[in-house]
């Protein structure tokens, strides 16, 4: 962050809200707005302070100092000169020194030592300035790449291949030359499934909903998958997230499913994974509780091999996205979470007890009790910033009680959407990755789009939420009251609103800071480096063409959070997402996902060109100069 005005009196900077110093920077350089377009587009952008403060500021942010690059179309990674992208490790590479070689027939045994599919967040553990541990999601599996027959009569092993290429691959690193690689005799190397046994913890462990044949202690989970971001705690650990585990569950017998699943997404057929035909656990019919023992948060000790992952119920049951976490200034972990569904919620965790610094131990079952809390967001109609709660999401308060459906703490968790809807929260344009400034006040979400938006009734248009079928995204920030991220109340602005100011008018051009330069839609991954530079990842539209036109394939751009400033950084490959992201310790490497390259047959042949299959890939990006990437 820039100095603030130094002529200012001391005592009116005590007395104003930081929120307000912090993004009223330039508010008084020269106003800008859309020369065309609706009256209530022009008012909604004459309120945002952002808007106001980027205004003559563009190319002179202190903290970009790369030559942003064009949009792009090419079945590559694209980035700044002076940058080099590379490969470090793809769908089906060798994690240990026995693994077979990568080849698309491989069988469930081989996929078990190999890195696994489409992967997303991650984090990289250090041990030492050479050796590291870096922990990584792998969401999901594209059947058309996964098996020769593309998913036809898929068989048990084809099953058994697909849920060993799902869950967590966790692979060590060392530093030889100056560059990170892959160690596949590290002694910290795993691969966790969907089928691999973990501990449910918290306030769900042992009800009767997660209760199955095999488990009846309502306790002992198999697996983890379709796990999209992540976390990560101060004592150590990982935290896996996961997002649409409705898509697993099936049944060719007639059952009627409630509104619990139907909220869930949960229904008689699946996505095509064909799981229930060989693993009994996803057949809803024959085990309707399954679907309760998914959609948690889980905690991972990357150090330990042998190591039972533990899903913590005290953050509630949804499709995560990620779990952003900070230890706030009285010690209570606070760990913010977004619902990747249209018209879902934003959601806060809260813990019981304080960390202790230092004293890994002690810290180990801070997110076992605690308090999870929902979004409400208030403000004008028409501008771009206002006020907001959390709401306690307890079972007894808030009308969470057995008349509406709730007999304890453990339904208000495991139906935490339920819940939410209960006590008023504000349905979000799919709220994804959640991501904590360095200063540690404020907090950005990304809303990646939706389609939804004033079209279904239980979705109208709000205050945080202003555009109309939202096909381009927007991000949110907000800080907590007196910089305690436990207090109920909070303000709040939206820091960009994605457009295409090239081909629309209006709010569809998106705010100020868009530009046909730096133009983009459905932001998804979000992260922080140390210097405070924000990083963007889309998973949006790459036809290029018409809403999209001149946006390329999805890339990652650079904001900074004083100025509004946006820049593009890299553009990946033909129909692929980028997502995932971490850096090494002195920030010199950064570690950046490409998901699903060329899927649905889409012509990749990332990132080994020819006619190879398209694999998902963890980039490595350096400066050929050895410096702080993005600096």
């Amino acid at each position: 962050m820039s100095e603030y005005n130094q002529h200012n009196d001391q005592r009116e900077l005590d007395a104003e809200p930081e929120f307000n110093r912090f993004i009223d920077a330039a508010m008084n350089r020269r106003n800008f707005l859309r020369t065309a377009g609706a009256a209530g587009s022009v008012a909604f952008f004459a309120a945002n302070p952002v808007a106001q403060a980027v205004a003559g500021t563009m190319d002179k942010s202190k903290l970009i100092g790369f030559e942003a690059i064009p949009a792009s179309t090419a079945d590559t990674v694209l980035v700044p000169e002076g940058y080099v992208a590379e490969p470090l490790i793809s769908w089906g590479d060798a994690l240990f020194v026995e693994s077979p070689a990568f080849s698309q027939s491989n069988d469930s045994k081989a996929q078990e030592m190999q890195y696994g599919d489409n992967t997303d967040g991650m984090t990289l553990f250090p041990i030492t300035d050479t050796r590291a541990v870096l922990v990584a999601n792998n969401e999901y599996t594209n059947n058309e790449y996964l098996y020769p027959h593309q998913g036809k009569n898929i068989s048990a092993d084809d099953v058994r291949k697909s849920q060993a290429a799902h869950a967590v691959s966790i692979v060590e690193l060392v530093k030889k030359d100056g560059q990170w690689q892959v160690n596949r005799e590290g002694r910290l190397n795993r691969k966790l499934t969907a089928y691999t046994p973990m501990e449910m913890t918290g306030p769900a462990a042992g009800n009767d909903l997660l209760k199955t044949k095999a488990d009846p202690t309502g306790k002992k989970i198999l697996g983890t998958y379709n796990n999209c971001a992540n976390g990560q705690t101060p004592w150590g650990t990982y935290l896996t997230c996961e997002e649409n585990f409705n898509g697993y569950f099936a049944t060719d017998e007639d059952v009627e499913l409630g509104d619990t699943y139907k909220r869930y997404g949960v229904s008689n057929k699946d996505w095509g994974y064909d799981w229930w035909k060989h693993d009994e656990r996803f057949d809803v019919g024959k085990n309707p509780n399954e679907p309760h023992r998914f959609g948690w948060v889980v905690e991972i000790d990357p150090m330990d091999p042998n190591s039972t992952p533990k899903k913590r119920s005290a953050l509630g049951r949804f499709k995560h996205e990620n779990a952003a976490m900070l230890i706030n200034d009285d010690g209570h972990v606070v760990v913010y979470l977004g619902d990747d569904e249209r018209g879902e919620h934003l959601y806060k965790f809260v813990s019981k007890n304080k960390y202790k610094p230092g004293t890994h131990a002690s810290n180990r079952d801070l997110l076992e009790e605690g308090t999870l809390y929902v979004s409400k967001f208030d403000g004008k109609e028409g501008e771009m910033k206002g006020t907001g709660e959390w709401i306690e999401l307890t079972f007894g308060k808030n009308g969470l009680t057995p008349e509406n459906g709730f007999n304890s703490q453990a339904d208000v968790m495991i139906f935490a959407r339920q819940a939410a809807t209960q006590v008023g929260a504000t349905t979000m344009d799919r709220p994804e990755w959640v991501a904590v400034h360095p200063d540690n006040k404020h907090v950005f979400c990304t809303l990646t789009n939706n389609k939804n938006r004033g079209v279904k009734e239980n979705q109208p248009v709000n205050v945080a939420n202003p555009r109309e079928k939202n096909p381009y995204g927007h991000i949110i920030r907000w800080e907590p009251k007196g910089g305690d991220h436990t207090a109920s109340d909070f303000t709040w602005d939206i820091f960009v609103m994605a457009g295409n100011p090239e081909v629309n008018e209006g709010l569809m051009a998106g705010s100020a800071n868009i530009n046909k330069d730096n133009m983009f839609n459905s932001p998804d991954g979000l992260g922080f480096d140390a210097s405070g530079r924000m990083w963007i990842l889309t998973d949006g539209k790459y036809s290029n063409k018409g809403n999209f036109a001149g946006m390329g394939n999805n890339q990652m751009l650079c904001a900074d959070p004083q100025t509004g400033e946006i820049h593009r950084f890299m553009t990946g490959p033909i129909a692929c997402e980028i997502t995932g992201l971490t850096f090494s310790p002195d920030y010199k490497t950064m570690f950046v996902g490409i998901q699903h390259p060329g899927e649905k047959l889409a012509p990749s042949h990332f990132p080994e060109g020819g006619d190879a299959i398209p694999r998902s890939t963890v980039m490595r990006i350096t400066r050929k100069d050895g410096g702080v990437i993005g600096a």
